[in-house]
């Protein structure tokens, strides 16, 4: 079930109705069953997969729990983390690495026979693959007690706001508030309404429009020239933003309605003035859960200098392989591995130049360099994350780099086609103007929370800030049910 649907609109008053008015002794299977039927709504058969998982990660926690020794907890991890990622391997990674291996084998002229399997992508895989995993390894480690309560364990890997796409939560946040009594306040349902309410602008003003030109030039690369590609990946830059990032404002906007916190998940990246800060502001749930449970278990930074540079790589390729199954999401991953690495060794050197240019001695406009500068490399990265194949990716970084040595093009734009991408200039203008307006929003969330700004102001403003948003998320919206990008990971 998507958010952006009217289903949901049915679906979440009901199940709010229902949670709130249910003794709390039976409020977990009030919302199991929902969680249920939300994710059996997109296909059936695959809630199976839900359940196995739940079962063996159910099993092996309580029999970890039987031990004290890590020595004999530890088949029962190894049995957890195998399962989920042979599922996870099976259904998103088979193929990739089999026709990879069928490439090779022919490139060698060696006999290759392995079959191909057509299966579809479960929804959400990887997320609650990463979720249940993490809850393995803490109690393995003793950080945290097994859940002996099946219903509530099955409740934590399958609730409903976060189960396709995050925030990938740790059991230590989300499991206690599965067991704890939650009466309906007023001043928080509506908070969680209006911190939903910013996330559908976000997907379906901002994403969903800006979605009309980046496909248009994405997918048919060879069909425009370097303006338009410069264009559609500054206008993907915040489509994958306001997409996913919407997506997780929806999420913990509709667990706050029912009493639940989930973790922040973005915190205005574009305004990072370093890789490493982009990346404490982006995905922090699945940034975090890299660091915790493959950087600092490979050394993290206590080894030598060039281990450390190396842990950081492998972190960044294996993230870059978690987002997908191509060639693509490997180059997008080493590209930030990189950047992390280079960043590092250069960090010196890059404070000397600075202070040689005078930068330093203007904070201001040092900073403002150096959020371009950041916003610039990763708009390079999406060209590879965005990118069909390889060779499109390649195709769209010569030809923007085209106009580097041609600036002259920039003077002979065909607006209706390179600049408005055939949409219109309806698309373009609303998709401008609400990313200028989000981004006034994150600058004054600088200075203070927006939302308590908000309820500080008479009712006759708050309610018309209200109005106003609804009013432009229907005469500006993109209503087509468009899935979250995120949905395929």
């Amino acid at each position: 079930m998507l958010f952006n649907s009217t289903e949901f609109f049915i679906f979440f008053p009901v199940v709010l109705t229902l949670y709130f008015l249910t003794p709390f002794r039976h409020r977990w299977l009030i919302l199991l069953l929902a969680s249920y039927y939300f994710y059996m709504s997109w296909k059936p058969a695959y809630a199976l997969i839900l359940v196995f998982s739940t079962l063996i990660d159910y099993g092996c926690s309580l029999m970890m729990g039987r031990h004290e020794e890590k020595a004999k907890r530890r088949p029962w991890l190894w049995l957890s983390l195998c399962t989920n990622l042979g599922i996870l391997g099976l259904f998103k990674y088979y193929n990739f690495f089999n026709e990879s291996a069928r490439d090779i084998a022919l490139a060698l002229n060696v006999p290759y026979a392995m079959p191909a399997f057509e299966l579809l992508l479960p929804m959400g895989i990887s997320f609650y693959t990463f979720q249940t995993m993490s809850y393995s390894i803490d109690v393995y480690n003793g950080r945290i007690k097994p859940e002996r309560h099946l219903g509530i364990f099955a409740l934590f890997v399958t609730f409903f706001p976060q189960l396709v796409a995050g925030p990938i939560e740790r059991a230590g946040n989300l499991l206690g508030q599965l067991r704890q009594y939650h009466a309906f306040s007023y001043p928080r349902a509506v908070a969680g309404l209006r911190r939903m309410a910013w996330g559908f602008f976000k997907k379906i003003v901002i994403a969903d429009n800006l979605a009309l030109m980046v496909n248009q030039v994405y997918n048919n690369p060879t069909e425009h020239d370097g303006v338009s590609h410069i264009i559609a990946t500054v206008f993907f830059a915040f489509q994958i933003y306001c997409d996913f990032s919407g997506y997780s404002d929806i999420a913990i906007g509709a667990a706050q309605v029912m009493g639940f916190r989930l973790m922040e998940n973005f915190r205005s990246p574009y305004f990072a003035k370093s890789i490493p800060e982009f990346w404490s502001r982006w995905h922090i749930s699945l940034s975090t859960w890299f660091r915790d449970y493959l950087y600092i278990p490979l050394g993290g930074n206590r080894v030598v200098k060039w281990r450390w540079y190396y842990n950081l790589f492998i972190v960044f390729l294996v993230s870059g392989l978690w987002h997908g199954a191509n060639w693509t999401f490997i180059v997008w991953g080493a590209l930030h591995g990189m950047y992390q690495v280079f960043g590092m060794v250069t960090k010196e050197k890059r404070n000397v130049i600075a202070q040689r240019m005078g930068l330093t001695s203007n904070p201001q406009v040092y900073k403002w360099v150096q959020v371009f500068t950041v916003f610039f490399l990763v708009c390079f990265s999406w060209i590879f994350f965005r990118a069909n194949s390889i060779t499109d990716a390649f195709y769209i970084v010569g030809q923007s780099f085209s106009v580097l040595t041609n600036p002259a093009q920039v003077f002979a734009l065909d607006w209706s086609h390179d600049v408005f991408m055939d949409q219109g200039f309806k698309v373009f203008a609303v998709s401008v103007v609400a990313i200028t307006v989000m981004e006034t929003v994150h600058l004054i969330q600088r200075n203070g929370s927006v939302s308590q700004l908000i309820m500080q102001r008479p009712a006759w403003v708050r309610w018309g800030i209200y109005y106003t948003a609804i009013i432009a998320v229907l005469l500006f919206g993109q209503f087509g049910n468009q899935e979250f990008i995120y949905f395929q990971f």
